[in-house]
């Protein structure tokens, strides 16, 4: 490839020369912060990842802006809060929302993804796997910044009858190939499926297509392996200590091994940022079939650190030094303002941006002292401030959730040992905080010191020095916080069954469109 040098200034008093530089944001699905080797899994079954780490940078203090999938990947794209973005309900309070096949809403035209900005400064753009930001197709990704898509608007749920709820479509651009389950088939009764086989292939052809165009690329490789159903191909089956899940992480470690092994065999790995991150923390109301999250506490839904601490990596031979490990805090929103500084894109200045830029941080291990605001839907759940995090509100779900009997797929849902309600901190329980009642701590919140107590365990004493100093600060930045936000119109409050994926763009010539019901527009449920 061609090499222009670009100088870009990255705040830290030097001017460092970038090279047309190629972005790779890995982002899995519902892998918990203990899932890999180099962050202490005991089975060490992610080699690939752990030499990128060992490669580049390890960011152990790195979060969603969200514990749950949709609004997390809506707030990384666009670098701002789902609060801000609109990715949330007001149908309840403090309740998660995402987009499933009957949503309504989606990402909104005037929201300014980063992938449109990079589309605009000459960059080749493509999405492999979930976009989860909306099913209908003004929502899709070609119409938000991306020249190619193979995946799917939604998760891989199913097998669906096709009457009552229609099979999800996976994509290829702007039409549809086929069907999950269908022309893409996973086997729930043995767990084998090759979709991520093909994901990594897209990823690797992608790579070499836009090489042999000389032009710099972004990609965003989203495979969604292990969010349940889970799923890998044959060849991974029964090849890990840790079940069905672990086949899946190690296939996708070894498509992590694979497009590094091609950016470096086509002489491009110097000249290419690779980002490796999850988009929320471990299901563990999945038991065994879910992330760990150790060691901390809860899981995916939840804001507790379980929730969103996310495993994050970055690699970038020769600029990023090998062996480093920076206790920035970060967040998923931060690669947005980190690629659109690598490609010398101006950062919107229109609207407020949550996002900051990570090459500081990357780069020299410099630490930017940034708060991490903690939101389920419309709620300002938690604070994070240095080795600090106080808790403005705390709830994990329902009682009437947690003991009811999990109803989606049954048939799954028997087969694999958790029909019992929906537990997002199985195991687990901090008295007045991992309740199943919304607790309001706003009078005097809960503060735990996250150095000491990662788990969130012993909270600080009120009467404490400490504790009164802590707050005096996070409290400044919730109120400053708070007189600058704008919320977002909610996209996240209606449901109705007439826009789910009866009748997908590029059907007819599949044959396979499915007659559209009525419509049937009712604020949607969200029951955690």
């Amino acid at each position: 490839m061609k090499r222009l040098v670009l100088f870009v200034t990255i705040m830290v008093g030097l001017s460092t020369p970038v090279v047309s530089t190629n972005i790779v944001f890995m982002l899995m699905d519902d892998m918990g912060w203990g899932d890999l080797g180099v962050l202490g899994q005991p089975a060490k079954e992610t080699p690939n990842i752990d030499r990128m780490a060992a490669e580049g940078i390890v960011l152990p203090n790195f979060y969603s802006a969200n514990p749950l999938c949709s609004p997390s990947r809506a707030a990384m794209l666009t670098g701002r809060l789902p609060i801000r973005n609109g990715f949330y309900t007001t149908n309840n309070h403090a309740r998660n929302a995402y987009t499933p096949q009957d949503i309504v809403g989606g990402i909104p035209d005037d929201e300014i993804l980063y992938p449109e900005l990079l589309q605009k400064a000459g960059y080749k753009t493509k999405i492999i796997g979930k976009w989860h930001l909306g099913q209908q197709s003004q929502y899709h990704p070609l119409r938000h910044g991306f020249d190619e898509w193979f995946g799917s608007p939604n998760c891989h749920f199913g097998p669906f009858n096709n009457k009552g709820t229609p099979n999800i479509p996976v994509y290829k651009n702007t039409n549809m190939a086929g069907r999950y389950y269908e022309t893409f088939k996973i086997d729930h009764s043995t767990g084998e499926s090759n979709l991520t086989q093909l994901y990594i292939q897209e990823a690797v052809d992608f790579i070499k297509e836009s090489v042999n165009a000389a032009k710099p690329f972004f990609l965003y490789w989203t495979p969604d392996a292990t969010h349940e159903p889970l799923y890998a191909s044959k060849h991974f089956l029964g090849t890990s200590q840790r079940g069905l899940y672990g086949d899946a992480v190690r296939e996708l470690d070894s498509g992590v091994g694979i497009i590094l092994s091609t950016l470096q065999s086509l002489g491009i790995d110097k000249d290419t940022l690779v980002m490796f991150s999850s988009d929320n923390g471990g299901a563990l109301y999945a038991s065994v079939n879910g992330g760990s999250n150790a060691p901390f506490l809860c899981g995916k839904e939840t804001t507790f650190e379980g929730g969103m601490r996310e495993p994050t990596l970055a690699w970038w031979p020769e600029t990023i030094k090998p062996n480093q490990v920076s206790h920035q805090l970060g967040n998923l929103m931060d690669w947005f303002s980190t690629a659109l500084t690598i490609a010398n894109v101006p950062i919107p200045d229109d609207r407020p941006i949550d996002s900051v830029n990570l090459l500081p941080a990357l780069i020299n291990n410099t630490v930017i002292d940034r708060p991490i605001f903690y939101y389920r839907g419309n709620e300002l759940m938690a604070v994070r401030s240095g080795l600090f995090k106080a808790h403005y509100w705390t709830w994990t779900n329902s009682i009437e959730e947690f003991n009811r009997v999990h109803v989606f797929n049954c048939v799954f849902q028997i087969m694999h040992g958790h029909l019992q309600g929906v537990d997002f901190c199985r195991g687990e329980q901090v008295n007045d905080v991992t309740t199943h009642d919304q607790m309001n701590h706003t009078a005097d919140p809960v503060i735990f010191h996250l150095g000491r107590d990662p788990g969130e365990k012993y909270p600080l004493k009120h009467d404490s020095t400490e504790y009164k100093q802590a707050l005096e600060g996070i409290n400044k930045i919730v109120i400053e916080h708070k007189s600058n936000l704008k919320p977002g119109t909610p996209q996240l409050n209606y449901c109705d069954p007439a826009v789910m994926n009866w009748a997908p763009p590029g059907c007819a010539a599949l044959n396979d469109c499915l007659p559209v019901p009525a419509s049937k527009k009712v604020l949607c449920t969200w029951p955690h």
